[in-house]
């Protein structure tokens, strides 16, 4: 999925949710609690148009992921959780050295 289209997902996520309770603290504090209790580290981050600072954090197995937003003013929220996370791998184009 390309990462604009991940960045476009969770800001939506984080407008439907903003009516719900959704886990928000400090992003060091949730990072601890994500590491400890599902063993889930940073695989990919990003930031949105508005400044936020978005992470899928997911378990090496991938059996647990989590969306993470970061508001420019520092509050962490979780977007949401899921299970069989897969990463795909990058593929770049690269070019022919020109002579």
């Amino acid at each position: 999925m390309p990462k604009a289209v991940l960045i476009s997902m969770a800001i939506v996520l984080v407008s439907s949710a903003a009516s719900a309770e959704v886990p928000c603290g400090k992003r060091d504090k949730i990072i601890d609690w994500l590491e400890t209790k599902y063993q889930e580290e940073p695989v990919a981050t990003g930031i949105s148009s508005k400044g936020a600072l978005i992470e899928v954090l997911s378990s090496e197995d991938g059996d647990t992921w989590t969306i993470l937003l970061t508001a420019p003013n520092g509050t962490s929220c979780v977007v949401d959780t899921g299970q069989a996370w897969q990463a795909k791998p990058h593929e770049f184009e690269v070019a022919e050295p020109q002579v």
